[in-house]
């Protein structure tokens, strides 16, 4: 997932904010890493990384994440993704509890 920071009267378009997904995505493409591949192996080839679950830049380790998937192996690239996508999805949610929740979630920063 990506949102785009805020226009600052810039006629240029602005670069988007990835996060979720779309940071693992792109961060798998720079890795080599083979499927099936199990738990330890992605760890392995990404690292320990924090990954961004939301525009605000709130973060989760990769290997939490993993863990919260209950998988030990994943068969191919997008059973991955589909694994750990609602796992970023609920800390989302997580964190737009309350005002100021909602409020960071709406800021770039």
């Amino acid at each position: 997932m990506g949102v785009r920071p805020p226009q600052q009267g810039s006629d240029e378009t602005p670069e988007s904010i990835a996060f979720g997904i779309a940071v693992l995505d792109e961060r798998l493409d720079g890795a080599e890493l083979y499927f099936p591949a199990t738990k330890n192996e992605v760890l392995d080839a990404l690292g320990d990384q924090q990954v961004p679950y939301n525009g605000a830049g709130n973060t989760i380790a990769l290997s939490t994440a993993l863990d919260e998937t209950h998988l030990e192996r994943f068969e191919h690239r997008q059973e991955l993704m589909n694994a750990l996508h609602p796992v970023f999805e609920a800390k989302r949610e997580q964190a737009k509890g309350g005002f100021v929740g909602r409020l960071r979630a709406l800021l770039p920063f």
